[in-house]
């Protein structure tokens, strides 16, 4: 593995929309991931997933180039407007949780 393939940061976003919010959440989730393919550079990758057998439950898979494209994301107008302004008030759980690369 390269130097660069070792700086990838995987993030896990794993949240519970409020009752009645799934739908609000399901979409500003997929807004959310076009924003960040179309402004983020250092994104490689930025997926939602919702669990079908259980509709609260949402996931986000993401994976950065490095810290700094990580940084830049959560400091990026979309992040801020999209997820911590509007997803983040339609959330009863939020678990965030950071990886590095194996090599």
């Amino acid at each position: 593995m390269d130097s660069a393939t070792n700086n990838i940061i995987a993030v896990a976003a794993e949240w519970r929309a409020l009752p009645g919010q799934e739908e609000a959440v399901r979409q500003l989730m997929i807004e959310a991931a076009a924003a960040v393919r179309q402004h983020e550079p250092g994104n490689l990758l930025y997926v939602g997933h919702q669990d079908p057998a259980d509709p609260a439950h949402f996931l986000f898979y993401e994976q950065y180039a490095d810290q700094a494209a990580l940084e830049a994301h959560r400091d990026s107008a979309h992040y801020q407007e999209l997820v911590v302004g509007k997803l983040v008030p339609l959330l009863a759980e939020r678990t965030v949780t950071f990886y590095t690369l194996l090599g």
